[in-house]
């Protein structure tokens, strides 16, 4: 594991020092997609990381089918299309320059 972890991710714990277990690695990517799918954005590190191939396992098995952000994950490492069970609100719906994110 080459990135620092953002302590705010973890506000109901001490955050890890490093993610060892398959298990810390879930918890991680589940805690990474619910802060950035209500605005907090990870920096380019952990991007960087999170899209190894090394996470790809991790984030099939994560299944968050509500969050937007997991759905990118999957579309990063080229997992199959899972379905999105969550909504998108119009102020992100309508966004002229979501084609360009």
């Amino acid at each position: 594991m080459t990135f620092r972890i953002d302590g705010a991710l973890y506000p109901d714990v001490t955050p890890p020092d490093t993610l060892d277990s398959q298990a810390e690695k879930v918890d991680f990517i589940a805690r990474l997609c619910a802060a950035w799918d209500f605005g907090l954005l990870p920096d380019r590190e952990t991007i960087e990381e999170i899209r190894r191939d090394v996470w790809r396992s991790t984030v099939d098995q994560c299944r968050l089918l509500t969050s937007p952000t997991y759905h990118l994950l999957r579309q990063w490492h080229d997992l199959p299309p899972l379905p999105f069970l969550g909504s998108i609100p119009a102020y992100i719906r309508d966004d002229p320059n979501l084609a360009f994110v």
